[in-house]
């Protein structure tokens, strides 16, 4: 899955992408549309943390199957680096933000109070969600201050602004998944998720609870994002002083070079000799990482992914995971004797940044949970005859002005559907991309029917939200969207790509 920079050019040459891909950032890690960014403190030594696991949000009331919550966006100090504080914007000051366990048909309401000093947008990522509560890019809230940063855009027609607080209904009609929230405001995604906007969403139902897999304790959420940080503690990050975007030679992506889980640099995680149940969410920016473990012979069971269960376990000795992308697995510690460590590797990259976090089996123990061969209900969907076929084309290119990226060669544009989309049939949506676009679709999940015009690979199976598209691929999606009316996006989610333009509206009706 590591794709060097010749191999791309060579790819790309015979696609008419060979000057559209050079100096395009490959160099800087194999398998990476990105440039490295270097921190200025001092990088602490790995395997010295424990794993923080984020707190569950508990409502502050439930009336007819409704569950009412209300969370505070607000500024906190955390120390992340030993001895540094680092300036956060997170949700309830926390990074990640709470972790809000629901269940399926059971609707949540979220009051959202923005404490920041910067416009925010939350959209619930895999949701299957009205329009309303979607997080449309331009459907703002403002700061409850008459002192703020609002930055550009704000006064942009085609989006509805409230101050001080918002109300997010989600109705969780939909099978129990993985899904996670995070800022979505138009050209400033990436640097308020670099800084701490973003937080775990789990939904359950009966189908999943009946199965015998692990939980309680030894079922843990593995949020993982790459940071850098300022010689004072705080983010580093590249923004344009005078605008949206980064600077011109981060635009391909920007990766750090501190691996965080669940806000902490390469924790450590004591288990016992069982089975355990990970959640793992790519949450960095653009980094891609190839998970792997330091020594076996566990491996990663695959149960799940964006849209929840799969249908059987799949086994893999290495999982590719782009921006976005959520695999639930179990990994089996009761093959490894008490005292062994074990390293969660990243194999697209070396150094510090080729290390994640590791595990100590502390002591035996009994388990009575299992894999079994059938997982849920899902089957792979038929590709019915006759369908919309529509294309989506990822490229850099001209983004109103200056460099930045497109989809069929325009930049975002909220008053342009490049869609519409009727409910409750059937299409077939290709993503084509000249370097590494992860492409996300808001509402409604698909299954990949192609990649490269061959079978899925071995990371698609399942109902997919976000597909890792590699360079100068074509993928094939079977989608359907239900229930919701309005408007939505497709968006890469490389989110400096995102807020270099890279989104497209469409319509449901």
């Amino acid at each position: 899955m590591s794709i060097s920079r010749r191999t791309v050019l060579a790819v790309a040459g015979g696609t008419g992408l060979a000057a559209t891909l050079a100096n395009c950032g490959l160099d800087a890690s194999p398998g990476q549309t990105a440039e490295l960014l270097h921190s200025e403190a001092p990088l602490p030594e790995a395997f010295k943390v424990p794993l923080p696991i984020p707190p569950v949000k508990k409502p502050i009331r439930t009336a007819a199957g409704v569950d009412y919550y209300r969370v505070v966006q607000q500024q906190a100090s955390l120390e992340i680096l030993p001895g540094l504080k680092t300036p956060v914007l997170g949700y309830d000051g926390l990074l990640p933000g709470p972790t809000f366990d629901v269940r399926s048909g059971r609707t949540t309401v979220i009051e959202q109070v923005n404490q920041l000093a910067v416009p925010t947008v939350v959209h619930l990522h895999g949701g299957h969600t009205p329009a309303s509560s979607d997080g449309w890019p331009l459907d703002l809230l403002m700061p409850n201050s008459e002192h703020h940063e609002h930055g550009g855009h704000h006064n942009m027609p085609g989006g509805d602004v409230k101050t001080g607080s918002r109300t997010y209904t989600y109705p969780n009609t939909q099978r129990a998944a993985t899904l996670w929230y995070h800022d979505h405001r138009m050209d400033y995604t990436a640097p308020q998720v670099y800084r701490g906007l973003f937080g775990l969403h789990l939904i359950r139902d009966a189908e999943e609870d009946a199965l015998p897999l692990p939980g309680g304790d030894r079922e843990i959420p593995l949020v993982i994002a790459d940071r850098a940080f300022a010689a004072d503690g705080s983010f580093l990050y590249p923004a344009l002083k005078d605008g949206p975007g980064v600077e011109p030679e981060y635009m391909e992506g920007v990766i750090g070079d501190v691996i965080l889980v669940n806000g902490a640099p390469w924790p450590v995680l004591e288990v016992d000799a069982a089975r355990y149940r990970f959640r793992i969410l790519n949450a960095s920016n653009a980094r891609r990482c190839e998970l792997a473990l330091s020594n076996g012979p566990a491996t990663f069971v695959q149960i799940g992914s964006d849209g929840g269960l799969l249908g059987a376990p799949i086994e893999h000795q290495t999982l590719v995971i782009a921006p976005a992308e959520r695999f639930d697995v179990v990994l089996d510690f009761s093959q490894y004797q008490p005292g062994t460590e074990i390293t969660l590797l990243n194999k697209l990259d070396g150094g510090r940044t080729g290390q994640v976090m590791r595990f100590k089996v502390a002591r035996k123990a009994t388990d009575d949970s299992n894999v079994p061969e059938k997982l849920s209900s899902y089957t792979p969907l038929p590709e019915p005859g006759g369908l919309v076929h529509r294309t989506w084309r990822f490229r850099r290119g001209d983004a109103n002005g200056h460099k930045g990226w497109t989809i069929n060669g325009e930049p975002f544009d909220p008053e342009v559907m490049q869609a519409q989309v009727k409910l409750d049939q059937y299409e077939v949506w290709s993503f084509a991309t000249d370097v590494h676009h992860p492409v996300h679709v808001h509402l409604a999940p698909f299954q990949v029917l192609r990649r490269g015009g061959s079978k899925p690979g071995p990371y698609d199976a399942g109902w997919k939200d976000t597909v890792d598209v590699r360079p100068a691929e074509v993928v094939d999606v079977l989608v359907k969207f239900s229930s919701h009316k309005g408007k939505y996006v497709i968006h890469c989610h490389n989110l400096e790509h995102e807020d270099m333009a890279m989104m497209a509206g469409f319509e449901t009706v």
